[in-house]
């Protein structure tokens, strides 16, 4: 791979407008915040020139933190520019791939909620959905839809693996929970949804199947809501609409749905979960799903090298206190972008040990606040000619 550093330093003001190539940066780049940076630089590829936008995050700065970025709960999009300004962020960029559309599943609408983990302010949010159920290209071997980008509360970044581990105890005995907040769960289980969740329904829970995400939905599913610890209420089929701080609602399919038929009103019942990490014992104070592409300097194998799209990648050197948050442009002139291998090598040559892919295409946007402004600009052009709401992302944000 072979960067250049262009001069002069461009912006991308409001809502970008693909088609026209957007200015580059001084070497050195633009001063952002106290240990945030930001400049562009092009990158020759295969399929041809690519234009990068690069925050640089040093986290060993005690006045920068990393976030993420949501629109308050797991089911529900909003714009990078939106998610941002609302939460005070002087940087952001786009995150996981996410539930975008349900076109093979007529009469069910896409929840718009991410495939992967996702914690905020050290707070679990969701788990998982079958990795067979996920919406992006194709992973790398030996990756899956529990693989996360996170920051522990050493403020050190890190991938890992993250995996719900849970149990619903009933008068009938105990079994496991499979899912928490999830657009998709496992065949024959149990999943929690609470108020994190949101309003949109969860009938796109019991679609699809472990393998194959435009399966038929279950025609065998149950749903119970329990208040206080009781059973309230119970329905064939899965509802939707906001469910209160004090309430976990329960769907299952086939044999979790046979499950949750024994349950009666008034049944007492206590749900148990939390996410457990295969490879840190430090607590995260925010992690986010995708996939890895680079790991301890080597990119992993099986890498896309053939085909070519504009992404979004979050990498990390120095032991985890120094982020690489990059983010191909999408203008006419640089869309054909760049292979999941091409990525991974642009990663390693800017000196990250790590790196991890977020979703890409339309989704990819990077947005910066200039100092004294009120709101952030958008910094690359979106492919599709305008910002995509997305389910989540990476906030940067810095503090006196």
């Amino acid at each position: 791979m072979v960067l250049t550093v262009v001069t002069a330093f461009g912006v991308l003001a409001g809502a970008a407008l693909a088609g026209a190539a957007p200015a580059g940066a001084v070497a050195a780049g633009k001063r952002i915040a106290p240990g945030v940076t930001y400049r562009q630089f092009d990158v020759e590829a295969g399929a041809g020139k690519a234009h990068a936008h690069l925050l640089t995050v040093d986290l060993a700065n005690p006045h920068v933190r990393v976030g993420l970025l949501y629109p308050g709960v797991v089911a529900a999009r909003a714009t990078v520019s939106r998610l941002a300004d609302s939460a005070g962020a002087v940087a952001g960029v786009n995150g996981d791939f996410f539930n975008i559309t349900e076109t093979q599943h007529p009469g069910v609408e896409a929840t718009g909620a991410s495939v992967g983990p996702a914690i905020a302010d050290g707070q679990v949010l969701k788990a998982a959905v079958p990795t067979g159920q996920r919406f992006g290209p194709a992973l790398p071997p030996g990756t899956n839809t529990r693989d996360v980008f996170g920051v522990g509360t050493d403020r050190r970044a890190r991938l890992d693996r993250l995996s719900l581990v849970g149990s619903v105890v009933t008068p009938e005995g105990t079994f496991p929970l499979k899912g928490l907040n999830q657009y998709a769960l496992a065949e024959n289980s149990v999943g929690a949804f609470t108020s994190r969740w949101g309003s949109a329904s969860r009938m796109r829970a019991v679609c699809g199947s472990d393998t194959q995400r435009s399966a038929p939905c279950s025609g065998d599913t149950y749903e119970v809501r329990i208040v206080g610890g009781r059973v309230v209420s119970a329905s064939d089929t899965p509802g939707s609409g906001t469910i209160p701080a004090d309430a976990t609602v329960l769907v299952g399919r086939e044999e979790g749905a046979q499950r949750l038929r024994k349950l009666s009103v008034g049944d007492a019942v206590t749900v148990q979960h939390s996410m457990v990490a295969a490879s840190s014992g430090v607590p995260y104070a925010f992690a986010i799903g995708g996939f890895p592409v680079l790991r301890g300097g080597e990119a992993l194998s099986g890498l896309d090298d053939v085909t070519s799209a504009v992404r979004t990648v979050v990498g990390f050197k120095g032991g985890g206190h120094q982020l690489l948050i990059l983010a191909l442009d999408g203008a006419t002139e640089y869309r054909s972008g760049m292979t999941v291998a091409e990525e991974a090598d642009t990663m390693r040559s800017l000196g990250a040990s790590d790196a991890f892919n977020l979703d890409g295409g339309g989704s990819t946007e990077l947005v910066t606040r200039d100092d004294g402004a009120s709101a952030v600009t958008v910094r690359n052009h979106p492919s599709s000619g305008a910002e995509r709401p997305v389910a989540n992302g990476i906030g940067v944000f810095s503090a006196p």
